[in-house]
């Protein structure tokens, strides 16, 4: 009698489990997405506090309008998007090893969502994804690592300057890690940090094609000669192309 129970117990987390992954791997882009954002003073400065202080809900509409509009471009109606902050954190997520091998991102990526398991509370309301804001002061870090989102869990890590000026910029790298967590690819050759062509261009078909006027937001760079390229000044200096659309299933 136990044995069965302890079988069908196993069972029934596994088909949770299974349920959980199938919903990540396939979002239903006719519902409302909720974003929970939780901000976190990642180098314990006093002005990385205060510039946390100051953050509001208002500073993001322009993402939300981003994608609500790219959304209407490719399926014909929006998808409407309800950016939340939450409480801020005083633990940060676990960092991404480097170099990596297999196991070892295997072991981040299950820490990573026991983590985020660990912060949820019922007062946060909803929330179709959580990306934790791990923010910098600019004066003491003059670059920021890699951001990263995971499609399972929902979940991302993102690292941002605390800085008014680098609100826009941002806003770039907050979106790009929002689109990994619903199954959007890089489009960046990974040892060059470069555009790839022609995946990784605003406009691949342009003549002559360079310089470039926007960004592949999955991309990140706006390419400005075959060996160059720059960051886009904010989302405005963005899109989001048809291969990226078709990944996260804006196009089946």
């Amino acid at each position: 009698m136990w044995k069965k129970i302890r079988v069908l117990c196993l069972l029934t987390v596994l088909l949770i489990v299974a349920v959980n992954a199938y919903k990540d791997k396939n979002q239903d882009w006719n519902k409302p997405v909720f974003v929970l954002l939780h901000p976190i003073n990642a180098d314990g400065r006093a002005s990385t506090q205060s510039y946390i202080q100051s953050l509001s809900e208002r500073d993001l509409q322009a993402a939300q309008q981003y994608l609500q509009t790219a959304s209407q471009q490719y399926r014909g109606q929006q998808v409407y998007f309800y950016f939340k902050l939450g409480r801020e954190l005083k633990v940060m997520p676990p960092k991404v090893p480097d170099p990596a091998g297999i196991f070892d991102v295997m072991l981040w990526s299950l820490k990573f969502r026991f983590y985020a398991w660990k912060q949820k509370q019922s007062s946060d309301g909803p929330a179709s994804l959580t990306l934790f804001l791990n923010y910098y002061d600019p004066v003491k870090t003059r670059e920021l690592k890699h951001s990263t989102a995971l499609e399972n869990g929902r979940i991302g890590s993102v690292n941002l300057f605390a800085s008014v000026k680098q609100s826009e910029p941002n806003k770039v790298v907050l979106v790009h890690e929002l689109l990994h967590a619903f199954g959007a690819a890089d489009k960046y050759d990974l040892a060059t940090g470069q555009p790839l062509f022609p995946a990784g261009y605003a406009y691949p078909d342009q003549q002559p094609l360079f310089p470039q006027a926007k960004a592949e937001l999955m991309a990140g760079h706006v390419p400005v000669s075959q060996s160059k390229s720059k960051m886009p000044n904010g989302l405005d200096q963005t899109l989001i192309n048809a291969q990226t659309a078709q990944e996260i299933g804006w196009i089946k």
